[in-house]
């Protein structure tokens, strides 16, 4: 269960934080704030469908998109914003699922891989949906594919560093458990 709130929690703290802190800037890369929360989302989600199973985890899923676009909008989202929200949430925790469900490697390389394919996914569809001109108008087109590519960066690098961490923590038990 605390896995299951652990990831809820990262969802509404990575709503929260992107809605009152400016985003930040790496060179020609603009990142919202919650985005380094988001980057760790996936590995929870990860232990979350360890713990539960695959169909339970799509559960989770439910609940946490239903969760996300509530304080989305409590937060003044515009209504396109919380719908690019909705729709990234939905197919990049999909696509994670699918992908590490599927996977034939250690559990480590599961949440690595899966986490930057669904972070990827997550970071295209919300800057093209919400924040493009398709969207809200945000960003122009010529700073889409930097918004897109400081997102996925940040997400994937996080999610490299949970995949380490959870790597060290595993061989740990296993030396343990010997």
């Amino acid at each position: 269960m605390l896995r299951v709130i652990a990831y809820l929690v990262s969802i509404v703290a990575a709503n929260v934080i992107t809605a009152s802190t400016m985003p930040i800037a790496f060179g020609i890369f603009l990142v919202p704030a919650g985005t380094f929360i988001v980057g760790l989302t996936f590995v929870l989600r990860d232990l979350v469908q360890n713990h539960l199973g695959k169909r339970r985890t799509y559960y989770t899923i439910a609940t946490a998109l239903i969760i996300s676009a509530a304080v989305s909008a409590a937060l003044g989202d515009t209504l396109m914003i919380v719908a690019a929200s909705a729709v990234s949430f939905l197919v990049s925790e999909s696509m994670d699922t699918e992908v590490y469900s599927r996977l034939p490697l250690s559990m480590a390389w599961r949440v690595a891989i899966s986490g930057v394919i669904g972070g990827s996914f997550d970071s295209a569809i919300f800057v093209v949906i919400g924040l493009s001109p398709l969207g809200s108008g945000q960003l122009p087109w010529a700073a889409v594919p930097a918004a897109i590519v400081g997102q996925i960066i940040v997400k994937s690098v996080l999610q490299l560093i949970g995949a380490g961490v959870l790597q060290v923590v595993l061989s740990r038990k296993a030396q343990a458990a010997e």
